[in-house]
């Protein structure tokens, strides 16, 4: 048994596909197969259930899967304990970031920080809160930037800024001739917003239904720009991150009014793992994200 036969049999239970699996670990199908099978063999134990023709784990396998995640995620850790670059600003670093604040924070951020740390080697991935907390437990991603939430907790945070909300109406709304909206105005109100998996539904929908307003039953956006496009054409109102709001008060169809008592808001983090020994480079990189960014 070696490390190379946990991350086929992880692979596998990621993919549920022997060839995926394969594509993914970089071996031909015949390879993975036999080494799964080479591995039960070493083990005494089965591991997937031969009768089926989906690839079904046994309990025994599931059980072996997850021991299988935790060694290969120590294995990691010790590698970059024994790294040279833990303080240095160089190497490649796995970052993730949430569908609400990458498209938007990405594009101001990253010239910058390709200017500051030349021979720092960005990964850039997208994935929702849920799935980006996953991956940093395993080890995949060094780090996440996402908004501050209860399944954060268990990580080291480092705070990078409070990004406040706007309310966004069509440009046909009464609202559109004003500035600023009092959330308390929201009252009796129903609001879009996005769908089950992303943080920013709950925490926008929290200050809406403070203020008295009402989740819109009929309709789940998938992301902001179709929350944005449903407010151009005059589906409803929404409370919008300011990361995603045009510098134009008026744009496209769509008005943006400052919202206030409260201002809506959320915080965004640079998270990480509390045992990772890359503690100096995640605040330098936080320092300077923090510094690229102005409200």
């Amino acid at each position: 048994m070696n490390l190379r036969d946990l991350e086929y049999l992880v692979a596998l239970s990621e993919h549920q596909h022997f060839r995926k699996a394969a594509e993914a670990c970089f071996v031909s199908q015949p390879t993975l197969s036999g080494q799964i099978k080479k591995l039960e063999d070493e083990l005494g134990s089965s591991l997937l259930e031969r009768s089926s023709r989906k690839v079904l784990f046994t309990d025994v396998g599931e059980q072996l899967v997850a021991q299988a995640r935790t060694i290969l995620g120590e294995v990691r850790r010790f590698k970059e304990m024994a790294s040279s670059q833990g303080d240095a600003m160089e190497g490649p670093i796995q970052i993730g970031f949430i569908p609400t604040v990458g498209p938007y924070l990405l594009p101001k951020i990253v010239p910058g920080l390709k200017a500051q740390f030349p021979q720092l080697e960005l990964f850039l991935h997208e994935a929702q809160t849920h799935i980006l907390v996953e991956q940093l437990q395993e080890g995949k991603l060094d780090c996440v930037v996402l908004a501050q939430v209860e399944e954060t907790q268990i990580f080291r945070e480092i705070q990078l800024f409070d990004e406040p909300m706007m309310l966004a109406v069509p440009d046909t709304h009464p609202w559109s001739e004003r500035t600023e909206i009092e959330m308390q105005e929201l009252n009796g109100k129903t609001v879009l917003s996005l769908g089950d998996g992303h943080c920013l539904r709950d925490q926008a929908l929290g200050y809406c239904f403070a203020a008295g307003a009402e989740d819109d039953q009929s309709f789940k956006a998938t992301s902001l720009e179709t929350l944005r496009n449903m407010v151009a054409a005059g589906g409803g109102i929404t409370l919008l991150p300011q990361l995603a709001v045009p510098e134009q008060r008026v744009k496209d169809g769509v008005c943006y009014l400052k919202a206030d008592t409260p201002v809506p808001s959320r915080s965004i983090v640079l998270a990480y793992r509390p045992g990772s020994p890359f503690k100096a480079k995640f605040e330098q990189l936080a320092k300077s994200i923090a510094s690229l960014i102005t409200f």
